[in-house]
């Protein structure tokens, strides 16, 4: 997750509704198959590594990121995390990659550099936001470079060599909200670069998250529309 959303959030970050569910959501997709080691690229805070830690028999994450100053190791729940700038190869299960690739220019080469980090077995859990028409200031503020497609996602996926699994939208529920308020007239002047991330009343955030966990177990279904784009995929 990036950085600039966790000082946003700050500590409150796990009861955000936005958070909390895509966490859910995230569990949900990689169902009960085991995970031993994670390996978190562009991990930020390491929001879903410590996630995963918590709620899954995981027992160690690699959490990678340039915006780190230097490497550490830490701990969530007596498992071990470290954190670094780059790494060479990690025999990890498990590679997150979480509103990463829609920061770079070339998001194939990118996930295939890490595709070829990992052993073959290894799965691929990875979202972005969806579709280029939602694009606003939020985008500018957090140096995004393009919003997908479910197919156009998976295509990116395949062409790094890697074999979708599932693929879905998440945050459907919520979409003819954020989609009114996004393409409602707003002059000649384009939205200033800003997140649209911020603390919610108790109420109001209760609600989203309700809608949210209404449409989880629906999720896997939902090849129409959403906030974001989930692709589970696996190296050969």
């Amino acid at each position: 997750m990036d950085l600039k959303e966790t000082d946003i959030l700050g500590s409150s970050i796990d009861q955000h509704w936005y958070y909390s569910s895509k966490a859910a959501a995230t569990k949900r997709l990689l169902g009960d198959t085991p995970i031993k080691k994670i390996l978190d690229v562009g991990a930020g805070s390491g929001f879903f590594t410590h996630h995963l830690l918590t709620h899954t028999a995981a027992n160690e994450a690699w959490c990678v990121d340039i915006s780190y100053d230097i490497d550490s190791d830490a701990s969530t729940s007596g498992k071990p995390v470290h954190y670094r700038r780059g790494i060479d190869s990690v025999d990890a299960d498990l590679v997150l990659l979480m509103d990463v690739l829609e920061h770079v220019d070339d998001d194939v080469g990118l996930l295939k550099a890490y595709v070829d980090k990992v052993p073959s077995g290894s799965r691929f859990l990875m979202t972005v936001p969806a579709f280029q028409f939602l694009w606003s200031g939020h985008d500018d503020f957090l140096e995004h470079k393009r919003r997908y497609t479910l197919a156009q996602f998976e295509t990116v996926a395949r062409d790094a060599g890697l074999t979708v699994k599932q693929g879905a939208y998440y945050f459907g529920a919520v979409f003819p909200i954020a989609a009114t308020l996004r393409l409602l007239p707003k002059g000649t002047q384009p939205s200033p670069p800003r997140s649209q991330l911020k603390q919610h009343h108790p109420v109001v955030n209760s609600i989203l998250k309700t809608l949210c966990s209404i449409e989880l177990p629906f999720m896997g279904a939902n090849r129409l529309a959403g906030l974001t784009v989930f692709v589970l995929a696996q190296k050969p």
